[in-house]
């Protein structure tokens, strides 16, 4: 209203004469703007939209900034301002997790799957894909299922343990548990308690108990847990893992050793060290005896717990191995990697078995459901991923194939190619693998110099019957040769030689057998002496002689070939550099030519232009001189 009455008082002071009376502005009911109330939405609004429906209600939708759409209604009384009442009737939201989840856990059913975050611990179906439950927590480092799949412990950054009943989704306890934070947490074998490792230097030893629960009015009893041992440690504990069969302790330092503890006397036993960063994650196999750790160094160890001893040392991820865990009853481990891998292995054979990829970010952590036919992997991208094991049979070789053929694009997009052994850098740049292409064009080139080779003989042969009858003998041509109008063999071979690929022709001479060099060689001296493409045939050669040197240099029938293509080599390539230079020296007297035709055209035309400047000129002055 103001902004039009401003408005109107400048439109009248522009008129003529200037009107005295003030101006006035009606406001007419598309003016009226009354407030009806206010609407709280849980989290910052993106976006909204208005629906009146036909009974008068007010519905508003609004998208939060969680991912969250909620619906509020609204019944106001028109007469009067601000007495609406909005009330939320839906609430549309994901069920993941808002940031990264850092822990996983199956139940002992293989049913329930427990994922926890920075904000909240969640319980998933795995059947059914659908989270069933959602609990607000601490930042979760380490979570478990408490026997009897009823309660989960979830260790916290702050160094808490929090107790969560899944039937209530409440919070039953919270326990003071480490000064630091809760890095890892172990079910004992016999089920009865569980150790925690933290960054307070202290492995501590805790069992579960039944407690009176005080909040209750009747007389009820609730979980709990107790400490009961205390190891202290000289540096911070990132890990910890007991033996299935309930004998030994391991124990994962900052310092990157892992040191092996008895579990009853709490005496040292081993210490495992060679891993130049410290070990983030390990497991012990099902019949203790066998731990496999996994290191910031990217590096996967497998180690004899009877005497310490490393079997083996695998670079298992390109980045730092975030999480190990073996397949119950058997050898095969799964790792999960910063490099956005999941990765099945064999601690037997060390060998890698499978590479599980579609993480779009750093894996954190992974569980395998006790029957060994899930694994669920949590990534940076905020995604859990259930992968379920197939009954098809699984070919290592295919596998390690496929390893290889997706290794071998990717150096060559970031264009790392092998370079022959001996050699530095730069010098030369040959494939190291073998491809399709590569071999059919070797196969051509080796049927090639077969078909010369019978083609040599056969004529041969042919001349020693025309010698013997003394006069000459109609001679059969091959039917390849009369398909490319009665050619001769060598020219053949020179043809299906120039129509390998460029990009392809040293890798197809790589694979070419020794014992098809030296006729090569000696059609290569026939090649230079009549001239014929010299630069293929110099390219070719000197590759042939860079692979094959020690077979050729030791073939004494070799060494007369050699000494012929020295000559020729030298004064065809002669040769062919001096016509090169005269054809520089021609092109670059024409360019020198077209240029000076050019700088005369440019010349002429910026005349011509100038001349028709000024005739312009003059014809203005004199119409303006004739106007006045």
């Amino acid at each position: 209203m103001e902004r039009k009455l401003k408005k109107a008082k400048k439109k009248s002071r522009q008129k003529e004469p200037p009107q005295e009376e003030e101006p006035q502005v009606e406001r007419t009911l598309q003016d009226e703007i009354v407030k009806m109330g206010n609407i709280k939405a849980s989290s910052k609004i993106k976006s909204c939209d208005l629906l009146l429906s036909g009974k008068g209600e007010l519905k508003v939708v609004v998208l939060l900034q969680n991912n969250s759409v909620e619906c509020f209604s609204l019944t106001a009384d028109p007469t009067q301002a601000g007495t609406a009442e909005s009330s939320k009737s839906v609430r549309l939201t994901l069920g993941g997790h808002r940031s990264d989840v850092r822990t996983l856990a199956f139940s002992s059913d293989n049913i329930a799957v427990l994922s926890a975050s920075v904000e909240s611990v969640k319980i998933w179906n795995r059947s059914t894909l659908q989270c069933i439950r959602t609990m607000p927590c601490d930042y979760a480092l380490c979570s478990l299922f408490v026997p009897g799949d009823r309660h989960v412990i979830v260790g916290t950054k702050s160094g808490k343990l929090q107790l969560f009943d899944l039937s209530s989704g409440s919070e039953l306890d919270a326990v003071d548990a480490h000064d630091g934070a809760v890095w890892s947490i172990s079910l004992s074998p016999d089920q009865r308690g569980f150790t925690t490792g933290g960054a307070d230097k202290c492995v501590k030893f805790w069992e579960f108990e039944l407690v009176n629960d005080d909040n209750e009015a009747q007389s009820s009893r609730r979980l709990s847990v107790k400490q009961s041992r205390v190891l202290q440690m000289d540096e911070d504990v990132l890990c910890v893992r007991h033996s299935p069969d309930g004998r030994l302790l391991a124990v994962s330092l900052l310092d990157c050793t892992v040191k092996i503890f008895f579990v009853d006397t709490l005496k040292f036993f081993l210490s495992l060290y060679g891993h130049k960063l410290p070990v983030l994650c390990m497991d012990v196999s099902h019949d203790s005896s066998i731990i496999i750790t996994g290191s910031a160094d990217r590096n996967i160890k497998i180690w004899g717990l009877d005497f310490g001893d490393c079997h083996r040392s695998l670079f298992g991820h390109d980045d730092s191995v975030m999480f190990l865990q073996f397949v119950p009853r058997t050898h095969l481990f799964f790792s999960a990697g910063k490099d956005r891998k999941v990765k099945q292995w064999d601690a037997d054979k060390f060998q890698q078995v499978q590479t599980l990829e579609g993480h779009h970010g750093e894996v954190w952590c992974l569980a395998i459901s006790p029957n060994g036919d899930h694994v669920v992997s949590s990534s940076h991208d905020k995604s859990l991923r259930l992968w379920d094991r197939t009954r098809e049979p699984l070919i290592l070789e295919e596998e390690q194939e496929m390893q290889r053929e997706a290794e071998f694009e990717e150096s060559v997009g970031k264009g790392d190619q092998p370079v022959v052994a001996g050699e530095k850098e730069g010098e030369a740049a040959l494939a190291g693998k073998k491809t399709i292409e590569t071999v059919k064009a070797t196969e051509r080139i080796m049927e090639a110099v077969e078909l010369h080779r019978e083609e040599s003989s056969k004529l041969e042969e042919h001349r020693a019957l025309c010698k013997a009858a003394g006069k000459e003998l109609p001679k059969k041509i091959h039917p390849i040769l009369q398909a490319y109008g009665n050619m001769s063999s060598s020219d053949y071979v020179l043809d299906v030689i120039k129509k390998v690929r460029s990009s392809e022709l040293e890798e197809s001479l790589l694979v070419l057998p020794f014992s098809y060099v030296p006729d090569l060689l000696t059609l290569f001296r026939d090649y230079m002496r009549q001239s014929s493409d010299v630069e293929l045939i110099c390219r070719c050669l000197f590759f042939l002689l860079r692979i094959h040197f020690g077979g050729i240099t030791s073939n004494q029938m070799l060494l007369g070939v050699i000494e012929d293509l020295k000559s020729c080599t030298i004064s065809r390539v002669t040769e062919v550099r001096d016509v090169m230079g005269v054809n520089m020296a021609a092109l670059q007297f024409l360019k020198r030519e077209i240029e000076a035709k050019e700088e005369v055209l440019f010349f002429a035309d910026a005349t011509e232009r100038f001349e028709e400047k000024r005739r312009k000129r003059k014809k203005k002055e004199k119409m303006l001189l004739t106007l006045v």
